[in-house]
């Protein structure tokens, strides 16, 4: 039962992220492959959200329609008042399906693309995906927290404290956010708090501070 709930804390959390990038952020970048084999990004709108992901649209004829239908996996960025939301993972078309609700929720897409002329434009879902939220309304304080959408492979990231630790207390003395727990041996860091400024890993004298994925 403890583990259903946390099951099920972890989908609502995941929902109300989606729920910011959505509704008040809104607009993020988006980066795919260009033929040249660099990286582009351009600002797209997130139009709706539900169980299954994100979704966004573009027209049949654009450049970017056609890296989307090729690559079929994105990274995207987004940042507003001090909050920031990142997510990389797989995309699919969709087709017209969901096109009338995301023009019927955001309204301004029904002057840009009047009537009949929305059929140039299909749908794409953001369905498998990990990223992260980052907030630093209280900069003494911020808060990190793991996204998920769907059930892709998880990678694990940040600092994390291996099994040598002696409890010098070196790493919280460095710590700018003091997100680290030496009540403890090994001691923990708080991957919630953390800024993976790496600091800790710096100054261990036994080495033991590891960093995972990509922090």
């Amino acid at each position: 039962m403890a583990r259903l709930q946390i099951f099920q804390g972890m989908l609502l959390m995941n929902f109300n992220y989606l729920k910011v990038l959505v509704e008040q952020i809104h607009s993020a970048a988006i980066a795919t492959i260009g033929s040249d084999g660099h990286p582009q990004t351009r600002i797209i709108d997130m139009m709706l959200y539900d169980e299954k992901g994100i979704y966004f649209l573009t027209a049949k004829g654009k450049t970017f329609y056609e890296q989307l239908m090729q690559q079929k996996f994105v990274a995207l960025s987004a940042t507003k008042d001090n909050m920031s939301i990142s997510l990389r993972g797989k995309i699919k078309n969709i087709g017209a399906e969901k096109l009338n609700e995301i023009f019927k929720i955001n309204t301004y897409m029904q002057k840009i693309y009047p009537n009949d002329t929305r059929r140039a434009l299909e749908v794409f879902c953001l369905y498998e995906a990990q990223g992260e939220y980052f907030d630093i309304s209280d900069p003494s304080h911020i808060v990190r927290d793991t996204i998920v959408i769907g059930t892709p492979e998880m990678q694990k990231s940040g600092y994390h404290v291996g099994s040598g630790c002696i409890g010098c207390k070196l790493c919280y003395s460095v710590c700018p956010q003091k997100c680290i727990d030496i009540s403890q041996k090994p001691v923990v860091i708080d991957q919630n708090r953390c800024l993976h400024c790496g600091r800790c890993a710096e100054v261990c004298p036994k080495q033991v501070i590891e960093k995972w994925g990509k922090a």
